[in-house]
């Protein structure tokens, strides 16, 4: 059995609380406007939860990846786009720094990130390099102090407000996967610019566009990890990634189960509310199971990654990514039903946690490749 500290126990409580009285209230009209949450992005930086992986001495809170995945499933249940943003400015952005960077681009970047000053993201798929990372065209020429970026990145979350942003291009492409490199890059580094801000079904509330790289110029020491070393850097965060996003996708699962339940406690049809019927009871109570096993596996993994088994947790993180992003999918879909046409409208959380799930078995890893993980761990 999983069993929370008192200290993060705490932090949940603290995190519902805050997610209730200051998210929830926003999460119409942050997905109606397709709005970035700034309001809620300054609290949790308030709080200090952006930079909660990173130690004290650069800005953060010291913690662990158990509560980087309370502080976005607690977001989540209210607001999947705040969840949304805030997981890749803390997890992939953030946290990609801090397990990378050189003590330099620490003390540079870090206390900005984790102070709120500056928006975080990570640039990683390319219009024809979705799934298949590692076939990316952005190209990186070392020039003197210099690389010379020229390329362009589609389908980043942040990208149209980030400041700064963890970036992947060939620095040798005919090494192919031993040929990637990362980089810290700046909104304001010649030759970076923004593309189109692409329309979503769901987390519309967290931006997502294209960035786009003509000469850019990066100074060499804004290299992450070492030239060519960039396959090492990205690899040392999937498996976080996959359950920061478990933690989003049970996150969503919870805030529609609870909204259905009490939704069919008081829906009174032919004389009795509609939990008394037995096809809502089971609805319910698979919705249920369902959860309480997302939960089990999400923080598996997290405790896995905090205890540094980040190789022996390929099967678990896998596991977690997309069991609970499918199980967030049927359980929205429930949800929707046991509301009916209520479900069906705006008005009603639920349809913009449907919307919401949907994003959660393709981003950070589609279903399908995690089906490939898991398949290729078992038969090893």
């Amino acid at each position: 059995m999983l069993e929370f500290t008192s200290e993060q126990k705490m932090l949940r409580e603290t995190m519902a609380i805050f997610a209730e009285k200051e998210v929830a209230p926003l999460a119409y009209d942050i997905d109606r406007d397709e709005r970035f949450p700034s309001e809620s992005f300054k609290r949790l930086a308030d709080l200090g939860l952006l930079g909660i992986t990173v130690p004290a001495e650069h800005g953060g809170a010291g913690a662990g990846y158990t509560e980087m995945c309370i502080v976005t499933e607690e977001l989540a249940r209210f607001c999947g786009s705040t969840s949304a943003t805030y997981a890749d400015h803390a997890d992939l952005c953030i946290d990609n720094i801090r397990r990378n960077a050189n003590e330099d681009q620490k003390k540079k970047y870090l206390p900005l990130l984790c102070s709120g000053e500056k928006i975080g993201g990570l640039a990683m798929t390319e219009p024809s390099a979705g799934s298949d990372v590692m076939s990316m065209s952005l190209r990186a020429e070392h020039k003197g102090d210099h690389y010379i970026l020229n390329g362009t990145k589609t389908f980043i979350t942040n990208g149209p407000v980030g400041d700064v942003f963890v970036i992947y291009a060939k620095t040798a492409p005919e090494k192919k996967a031993h040929g990637v490199s990362a980089f810290i890059v700046e909104k304001d580094f010649p030759g970076f610019q923004r593309g189109k801000k692409f329309e979503k079904m769901g987390w519309r509330g967290s931006p997502t566009g294209e960035l786009i790289f003509e000469d850019c110029r990066v100074p060499a020491e804004n290299l992450l990890g070492g030239e060519n070393r960039g396959a090492m850097v990205l690899m040392s965060g999937l498996n976080t990634e996959r359950v920061v996003l478990g933690a989003m996708s049970l996150g969503i699962s919870r805030g529609a189960y609870e909204f259905a339940l009490k939704y069919a406690k008081e829906r009174v049809q032919f004389g009795k509310p509609i939990a008394a019927f037995q096809l809502i009871q089971a609805k319910l109570a698979d919705m249920a199971m369902e959860i309480e096993l997302s939960h089990l596996i999400t923080y598996k993994g997290a405790v896995m990654a905090d205890r540094g088994l980040h190789r022996e947790m390929n099967l678990v993180a896998a596991y977690a990514k997309l069991y609970t992003s499918e199980v967030a999918m049927r359980v929205t879909t429930e949800a929707v039903q046991i509301l009916g046409g209520y479900g069906y409208m705006k008005e009603f959380p639920v349809e913009r946690m449907m919307r919401d799930a949907k994003l959660q078995t393709i981003g950070g890893g589609t279903s399908e490749i995690q089906r490939i993980i898991i398949a290729r761990e078992v038969l090893n």
